[in-house]
């Protein structure tokens, strides 16, 4: 019998340590030290691979099957994956409780086509319940195979006999691997388990999807090291109040970071978007001021956002400055170029913004239209529903062009903008047929061309 070892390992980053300190030399986190007792195992138990590696010339590696992507049966996921599931990838989808990540990868393994097996390994849910869910989502796949267990040993031997295709694990903080003597969910646990399914993913090309919990602060649960193994790391978020979700990708060793993913929750599972702006964009009644469109660009898709502005004058010493959606800190800068630039008093008055639909927006183009809405609710006068805007703001109140443009304005033309509000330092060829495009160069000519009063 070998001798139990005994480490402390910090649960924010992973670091370990031979005895307990209380301030992490790695992180600077206070308190985040946990014993851990590791042993390694007697009776020579090792994870199963399905093929043993074997050197190989690099002349004599066919890369050819590495363009080959699997089609996930979901649009929006092969977008955020940059085409499509690559063979022998780990992805880890990561979220809050509730928010739906085992509807979405159990709506995956049934979108599959059927000549695809799945093995949905569950250790959170019976069988029963992933059955009264499927049911909900009315679909169904033959070749979907679902197992309740936690034992990574286990685990493999049922991989021996199905040979899936495609690997799902809800969640890595219930598996436990016999190698080491720890709980499950410990830094270590979640540390080798995840290894032994890289190992295998990689000789056996089989991709796996990994589902992971989160912290109190919006974080993976787990040290840093299981976001180093993983290729993917996708976060799947949304807010309570609103019915959509998105998908972002955090990290993709195959695909770019900028992509995003939406869906809308319903009864029956999650609807994919294909036009964002129907979610994000509010249908009113008539003219209301302090709202302006702004033509954002996430990846390689134009988002269309309404920016709600309230300006109104301040009843306590200091005027409030909240921000919704929008960084707090550029809301502040943009005030400021108002002030300096335009002369109008807004050190007296408060200012509310928000971003509609629940989402965060970093493009620097929305900064034109938070201006403008801003403009409009000081000015008590309405911005025509039918114009958009798409600019950055300097610090010398300048317009800035912003990237793809002609995207942009060729997009405002599809859902029937009338007209687009640019930086008049893009390039002099872009030319849209169908709708207008009014180019501006300082901020102080939005008050003469907007409102004139």
């Amino acid at each position: 019998m070998a001798k139990a070892k005994t480490i402390y390992y910090c649960q924010n980053c992973g670091t370990q340590s031979a005895t307990w300190v209380g301030k992490c030399r790695n992180c600077g986190q206070w308190n985040t030290y946990v014993e851990e007792v590791i042993q390694s195992t007697s009776n020579g138990n090792k994870p199963l691979s399905a093929v043993q590696s074997q050197p190989v010339r690099i002349n004599e590696i066919d890369s050819s099957r590495s363009q080959h992507r699997i089609n996930a049966g979901i649009e929006e996921i092969n977008r955020v994956l940059g085409g499509g599931i690559v063979p022998g990838s780990i992805i880890l989808l990561g979220g809050e409780p509730g928010i739906g990540k085992s509807t979405l990868l159990l709506q995956l393994a049934l979108s599959l086509k059927s000549s695809m097996s799945v093995l949905y390994v569950s250790g959170e849910e019976s069988d029963i319940q992933l059955k009264m869910r499927a049911d909900r989502l009315q679909q169904t796949n033959e070749n979907c195979y679902i197992v309740n267990e936690t034992n990574t040993q286990n685990i493999f031997q049922h991989i021996e006999t199905l040979h899936p295709q495609l690997i799902i694990i809800d969640s890595i903080q219930t598996l436990q691997t016999n190698v080491i003597e720890s709980s499950a969910g410990s830094i270590s646990q979640i540390r080798e388990t995840t290894s032994e399914l890289q190992r295998f993913a990689k000789l056996s090309s089989t991709p796996i999807f990994l589902i992971g919990h989160i912290t109190k602060d919006g974080s993976l649960a787990g040290p840093k090291v299981l976001e180093h193994i993983v290729d993917v790391v996708l976060q799947f978020e949304g807010d309570r109040n609103y019915g959509h979700r998105l998908v972002r990708a955090v990290k993709n060793r195959f695909g770019s970071v900028s992509e995003l993913g939406i869906f809308e929750m319903r009864q029956e599972g999650l609807r994919e978007i294909n036009n964002p702006s129907e979610i994000l964009i509010s249908q009113h009644a008539e003219d209301v001021n302090g709202i302006a469109i702004a033509v954002t660009i996430e990846g390689l898709r134009p988002f269309f956002i309404e920016t709600q502005s309230l300006v109104s004058p301040s009843v306590y010493g200091n005027p409030q400055r909240s921000s919704t959606g929008f960084d707090l800190r550029r809301l502040n800068m943009l005030l400021a170029v108002l002030e300096k630039k335009c002369g109008l008093k807004l050190n007296a008055k408060d200012v509310f913004l928000n971003i509609t639909g629940g989402i965060h927006v970093d493009d620097p183009a929305a900064d034109l239209a938070v201006v403008i809405s801003i403009l409009s609710s000081l000015f008590d006068v309405s911005v025509d529903p039918k114009s958009c805007f798409a600019g950055e703001i300097g610090l010398s109140g300048e317009i800035r062009p912003v990237s793809r443009i002609e995207q942009r304005i060729l997009e405002a033309k599809k859902l029937g903008f009338k007209r687009i509000y640019i930086s008049s330092f893009n390039p002099n060829n872009v030319n849209v047929n169908g709708i207008e495009i009014i180019k501006i160069a300082k901020i102080e000519k939005i008050l003469t061309s907007l409102f004139p009063e």
